[in-house]
């Protein structure tokens, strides 16, 4: 509450309180301080996914906070796993990049289908037998297209690698 003092307690509270019924977050523990309940809210262990009815009815400004909430873990995630004392990205099995798929609406279709088929088995997976946890953060979005002045501004390759532009040899 004194990190946000401009956000009244009631705001605050229905907040958490809808946050914690679609299953955003979850109290993880809570005591009695003198009459009142004191909770400690963390992000659920399966990782949080909103459904398919909130998704809906989400305006442009709540994806925005929601896709900051998601941003905003995958750094912290980050940021600890670069704070360990030994880190080897290879070993770990660790790494980012970003792609540009090409697809038509049914070869997305059929993209999502296979990879849930893949996913799908692995997400019942208890801890042990050498299992280590790792988290995979999945975007997909449509990516925008440059505009026909953006493609002639673009410097194409030549074979030895060197760049020009139009009209400049």
């Amino acid at each position: 509450m004194a990190l946000l003092p401009d956000i009244p307690h009631a705001t605050l509270y229905r907040h958490l309180a809808t946050l914690v019924k679609t299953g955003l977050i979850e109290v993880v523990d809570q005591r009695r301080i003198r009459g009142a309940v004191e909770r400690v809210y963390a992000l659920p262990a399966h990782g949080a996914t909103l459904d398919a009815a909130a998704l809906a009815t989400a305006t442009p400004e709540d994806h925005a906070r929601y896709f900051t909430a998601f941003v905003s873990s995958l750094l912290s995630e980050f940021s600890r796993y670069l704070a360990r004392e030994r880190i080897d990205f290879a070993a770990d099995g660790a790494g980012y990049q970003q792609l540009v798929l090409h697809l038509t609406d049914a070869e997305l279709a059929t993209f999502a289908a296979d990879l849930n088929q893949i996913i799908g088995p692995l997400l019942g997976n208890q801890p042990g037998n050498g299992r280590v946890p790792r988290l995979l953060a999945t975007v997909l979005l449509p990516a925008d297209q440059p505009t026909a002045a953006e493609a002639t501004r673009r410097t194409p390759e030549r074979e030895d690698g060197s760049g020009t532009r139009e009209g400049s040899d």
